[in-house]
């Protein structure tokens, strides 16, 4: 189960890790388009397009069907729920890490005000 989830937020990140690809998802979100209008919008080959797209395919972000010759894109069934908890959870671990150094922070401040007051 590991494993598997690992491999699904591999493919998930790699997918999300190019400008092109989160954009074809906002795009998607918006509406379903064919690969060439995909392709128009981003000013890209139909190649490089299907290239993209197939990434995205293969992390379950996004499907695909052919109708005659047009190939249109919509949003995967999947989502992003296992990406964003593991997302949340480190969000959680280091927002508490600086609560903490806020908190020695403030200390250190204490203590330079009461010692700079000692002094005079």
């Amino acid at each position: 189960m590991v494993q598997y989830q690992g491999a699904v937020l591999d493919a998930s990140f790699a997918a999300l890790s190019d400008a092109t690809r989160r954009g074809v998802l906002e795009q998607l979100g918006r509406a379903d388009a064919s690969i060439t209008e995909l392709a128009g919008k981003f000013h890209m080959t139909l190649t490089g397009m299907k290239k993209h797209v197939g990434v995205l395919e293969q992390a379950g972000l996004v499907t695909t069907e052919k109708v005659g010759r047009v190939r249109t894109c919509k949003l995967g069934e999947r989502g992003l729920g296992e990406e964003a908890a593991w997302i949340e959870r480190y969000r959680r671990h280091w927002a508490a890490r600086f609560d903490e150094l806020d908190k020695i922070v403030e200390e250190l401040k204490h203590k330079e005000k009461t010692d700079g007051r000692k002094k005079r």
